[in-house]
């Protein structure tokens, strides 16, 4: 399967496969939108049936606009994520791998899609022109204060080294030719040490914003690689080829050549102004933050540029799933490679509503040591200072990603007293409670939010003992049971949920398993005179009458 290198062809593959739906009808980008494509993730439509929406006639309370807008077309799904890899989901995390091992450098073209049509200067502030001319969706009407890019990738240099970030934040459009920028609270976010490498050379940082690259590029933009790694090299990877770029028309960067849209200017650095308040990822609006604002000097797009939206806020979301999937390929490899921690098997970011690094699960091959155990919850938090407030072990017959088995595991396998570990020391990070005055931040950084007040709960929920045979009929038989249930019986296909048959952990003896075979066999009764061999008496000689 093809990588498609532009957002144009991974719609023309969405909708080969089944995967697109096109919203022909008026749709107004402020009221609408973003509305109408979280029902599928608040609707109970399973993630097989997601799909990724165009809406191809745009609107707001005032104008018709030129192009369209895709929203879940990134990542409705693990489907449409694969798509925009070319590989079938079962490939992803082996993607993930080749690409975080063996990154493919960009390469620099002449020219490219993203430049049919350039806008400079005093041209930016005409009616009809600049922002305006964008179609950028409101994502939480009711609560947003603005429209906000939220498949924004910015791209700056380090100052000293020349090596470009590649990272997706948000902006909130401000004016025909400004817009916030939120990198974060955390200093080490690589766009704020950027900033702070421009503000102490008392200088603007030169950034592009970029909307609607090759799928593979916010694949890597939304993932948090080592400082110093050029997420387009990373996004080479993915794709399996270089990304080819060209320059921008006013600023010292480069930009993927098929984007949709690129903003150029810089990040001021004499000033921060109030920025939100928006509906964020961890599900709740998030106060208004002071933060730098870009000032824009050019605008360059193809003709009837496509925007893309990624939709936010409460998960799970189509920016949660973005995340999710890279994020688990980047820590097993971690687990497993970084840590030397070979009894690991997989892991889970827990995505319903509660936003992926809040609770973490790692899975270890039956009968890994206990102090492995404990290390590779160790080392889940030592990975990121933000991940897991609850990061849970469990042997690999439980599925990381099931809920129902997750808590089966904790309430069977863990004993509190013994198995619970509450690590204090840690930042609250991208989450409430925000304590403000008001509805406003006054810090960049959330200086009051970064105390050391904050902890990590580590449960290991992992076998410790053997247990008896988890009590469910045999594989072959509910294997069997299943070709009839389908084949012969003519009902609704099964989607088997571990465990769905029954198998042994250990404590399950010779005479047991022999008893068992002897019952399908019909001799049960010879059983029963064996048992009746082993009579214990409870009360006196009864008298034989």
């Amino acid at each position: 399967m093809k990588v498609p290198m532009d957002v144009r062809e991974h719609i023309r593959n969405l909708e080969e496969r089944g995967l697109l739906v096109r919203v022909k009808r008026p749709s107004n980008k402020d009221t609408e939108i973003h509305p109408i494509v979280r029902w599928q993730f608040r609707g109970g439509i399973p993630e097989r049936d997601r799909k990724a929406f165009l809406f191809e006639h745009v609107i707001d309370g005032r104008r018709k606009y030129k192009g369209s807008v895709l929203v879940g077309g990134l990542a409705a799904s693990r489907w449409v994520y694969g798509l925009g890899m070319g590989c079938e989901p079962e490939e992803i995390v082996d993607r993930w791998q080749q690409a975080l091992a063996h990154p493919i450098e960009p390469i620099i073209v002449a020219s490219g899609p993203v430049h049919e049509e350039v806008h400079l200067g005093q041209e930016l502030d005409q009616e009809g022109l600049g922002l305006d001319e964008i179609a950028v969706p409101i994502s939480t009407p009711g609560f947003d204060n603005a429209p906000y890019f939220t498949c924004a990738q910015w791209i700056t240099k380090d100052l000293d080294t020349g090596i470009r970030n590649v990272g997706n934040y948000r902006a909130q459009v401000k004016g025909r030719r400004r817009t916030g920028v939120c990198p974060g609270p955390q200093a080490n976010q690589q766009l704020n040490i950027h900033w702070r490498q421009a503000l102490a050379r008392g200088k603007h940082l030169e950034a592009a914003l970029v909307v609607g690259g090759a799928p593979v590029v916010t694949h890597a933009a939304v993932q948090k690689v080592p400082y110093g790694v050029d997420e387009l090299a990373v996004a080479g990877g993915l794709a399996g080829e270089p990304i080819p770029l060209v320059k921008c028309k006013t600023v010292d960067l480069e930009v993927p050549a098929t984007a949709e849209i690129v903003l150029e200017g810089i990040i001021r650095t004499d000033f921060l102004e109030p920025e939100g308040a928006f509906g964020e990822s961890h599900g709740y609006i998030h106060p208004r933050i002071m933060n730098p604002i870009f000032e824009v000097n050019c605008i360059t797009h193809r003709k009837d540029p496509v925007f893309v939206g990624i939709l936010s806020q409460v998960t799970p979301s189509e920016s949660s799933k973005l995340k999710e999937i890279g994020m688990e390929a980047m820590l097993l490899r971690y687990l497993k490679e970084h840590s030397s921690i070979g009894w690991v098997t997989g892991v889970g970011c827990y995505e319903p509503l509660v936003n992926l690094r809040r609770y973490v699960v790692v899975q270890f091959r039956r009968g890994a040591p206990q102090y492995e155990v404990w290390r590779g919850l160790h080392a889940v938090l030592a990975f990121r200072q933000e991940l897991g407030k609850y990061v849970v072990a469990v042997d690999d017959d439980i599925d990381p990603k099931d809920a129902d088995a997750i808590n089966w595991a904790i309430t069977m396998r863990c004993e509190p007293v013994k198995d619970v570990r509450i690590i204090a020391g840690r930042e609250k990070g991208h989450a409430p409670p925000f304590r403000v005055t008001g509805a406003e931040i006054d810090k960049m950084e959330e200086a009051e939010e970064r105390s050391a007040e904050y902890s990590v709960m580590m449960i290991n929920a992992t076998l410790k003992e053997p247990f008896p045979p988890v009590a469910l009929p045999g594989r072959e038989y509910m294997e069997k049971a299943k070709e009839i249930w389908e084949k012969e019986l003519g009902l609704p296909p099964l989607n088997p949920q571990r465990p769905w048959y029954g198998y042994s952990l250990g404590q399950w003896d010779d005479e047991s398993r022999e008893e068992a075979e002897m019952a399908l066999k019909g001799e049960y009764y010879k059983t029963g005179d064996k048992v009746a061999q082993r009579r214990m008496s409870v009360a006196p000689k009864h008298e034989e009458k």
